[in-house]
């Protein structure tokens, strides 16, 4: 995992994302109490195809003045609403942009020099995922973010399980390019908590670093995920400890690089998380 990534570090190390449709202004300030560590003004998916003008004017003249992390989910670069998005990004400056349907480097490159900031690529087709190695490649990006429901629909799937691959894909092409663990893709559930739950645990044991969100109460589920056990903070105090001292086993595991390194990112998830 690489904490900073080749972006800002504020969203290379956020663990939750929470959408706010821009064509709902009230509830920017909202979004940004919540808790989350990115807020994600949306442009895209939650506003509807009559709306896509008001709700960039209420982007800009609703721009909330704030310290807080805010990026913008603008309308995919070959629609009629992404030029004029990726514009008033531009003239506001959000932390990235997020781009839907990212499928190539040019992709990435348009709307980083259309926007001016970098980009965050929604991987979320089948030629975005062929892709990959090009898109993770590219200067501009900061990290990954899955958009795991429009995968499915593009691919012709309905069980999570069948993105398992495509999981393993963003995985691999983020850390062979030196980027931060991607961001997995939103949970439908927003009042079953358990199962929000036992998505953002799928999500970490495949190796991502944070998790989507499109409700204020999956928030806090996300980050409880996330977080490592007690037991986990032990075990990494006890091989770091030994490992300063030259020690060569603990709990009757060998301390070699692998595992001190393991330990390292898990004391990191703890201090990232306040423990």
């Amino acid at each position: 995992m690489s904490e900073a990534g080749r972006g800002p570090t504020a969203t290379a190390e956020a663990v939750s994302w929470l959408f706010v449709p821009a064509s709902r202004p009230e509830r920017f300030g909202r979004a940004i109490g919540a808790g989350a560590d990115v807020v994600v003004i949306d442009l895209e998916d939650a506003v509807g195809a009559d709306e896509k003008d008001t709700a960039r004017d209420n982007l800009v003249r609703h721009w909330p003045d704030t310290d807080h992390v805010v990026v913008v989910r603008v309308n995919g670069l070959h629609t009629e609403h992404g030029e004029a998005d990726l514009a008033a990004c531009r003239s506001l400056g959000p932390a990235a942009v997020v781009l839907p349907k990212a499928e190539s480097a040019g992709d990435v490159a348009a709307a980083a020099t259309a926007a001016g900031t970098p980009v965050l690529p929604l991987v979320e087709t089948a030629r975005g995922l062929v892709g990959l190695a090009g898109i993770t490649a590219a200067a501009d990006v900061v990290r990954l973010l899955f958009g795991s429901v429009d995968l499915a629909l593009d691919l012709g799937v309905s069980a999570d399980a069948a993105l398992d691959t495509a999981r393993s894909d963003l995985v691999r092409w983020s850390a062979a390019h030196g980027l931060p663990q991607p961001v997995d893709g939103v949970s439908t559930a927003i009042r079953d908590t358990d199962a929000v739950t036992r998505s953002a645990e799928r999500a970490l044991a495949w190796g991502f670093g944070g998790k989507l969100c499109i409700h204020p109460t999956q928030v806090p589920l996300v980050h409880a995920a996330f977080a490592p056990t007690a037991e986990e903070l032990a075990w990494a105090e006890r091989v770091l400890a030994v490992e300063s001292e030259g020690a060569a086993m603990v709990d009757g595991e060998m301390i070699d690089r692998p595992v001190v390194e393991r330990a390292r990112r898990v004391a990191w998830r703890g201090r990232r998380d306040g423990h």
